[in-house]
């Protein structure tokens, strides 16, 4: 069966295995999700499970843009800092508002039910898994750290351009930079999937999961966790 959970990297540590070797793990703080909506084949053309995670203060936007504090009677032991639209969207699943909403293929759906909980423990120790996260923003950075270019040598008169990035193209054909060519540029901050991790250990009760490796991201950075594709 497909399962699926969102979470929060909390950061890197080392565990010891029953033979006593080291093993370095990331932890994440996975779940508890809410099932916030159920998407069928007849109403929206396919079918998945949409999971929120994360609760959000009170403080709903109105038309202008501009804050404004709305007692919600269904939520008024909660503050909420949302816009209306998905104010209605919760309420019509009968759940909290939540910070993060991510959709999960499953294969069946009938096994899920609006507002039912996912907590870690949906994942078992020794599962194989893909883990989804935004990497680190590296900022503006050159061809040599962006793309592994190779420097030039820095001595006998190559100049002050040992890490320029080279030609960019012939002059007179093709009289252009081609598509795609790797240039410096904005790296890091984009959608990165690594694949085949293990899960090393389950702590249901405060709902952390043990991840063999590294996954991408900053600590505190959310990211989704699932059946491995290749496994």
């Amino acid at each position: 069966m497909q399962k699926a959970i969102i979470g929060k990297k909390i950061g890197m540590t080392q565990i010891f295995d029953e033979k006593g070797n080291v093993v370095p793990v990331t932890v994440i703080e996975a779940g508890p999700c809410v099932v916030s909506q159920i998407k069928t084949l007849e109403n929206d053309g396919y079918e998945a499970v949409q999971l929120g995670f994360g609760d959000i203060k009170l403080k709903i936007q109105n038309g202008t843009g501009k804050g404004k504090r709305v007692r919600c009677e269904k939520f008024k032991d909660q503050p909420v800092n949302i816009t209306l639209p998905m104010l209605g969207h919760f309420k019509k699943a009968d759940v909290a508002p939540k910070r993060t909403l991510r959709e999960f293929r499953v294969e069946d759906i009938s096994a899920y039910s609006v507002g039912d909980i996912v907590k870690a423990d949906v994942f078992a120790e020794g599962d194989k898994i893909d883990v989804t996260g935004k990497s680190k923003g590296k900022g503006y950075a050159g061809v040599i750290k962006r793309w592994n270019f190779q420097r030039l040598k820095e001595s006998h008169g190559s100049g002050p351009v040992a890490r320029h990035g080279g030609s960019m193209g012939a002059c007179s054909t093709p009289s252009r930079v081609w598509k795609g060519k790797k240039m410096a540029g904005h790296l890091g901050a984009e959608r990165v999937t690594v694949q085949n991790l293990q899960v090393v250990k389950v702590d249901a009760e405060n709902n952390l999961i043990a991840i063999k490796g590294a996954v991408p991201g900053p600590n505190g950075g959310t990211v989704t966790i699932r059946n491995s594709v290749k496994a």
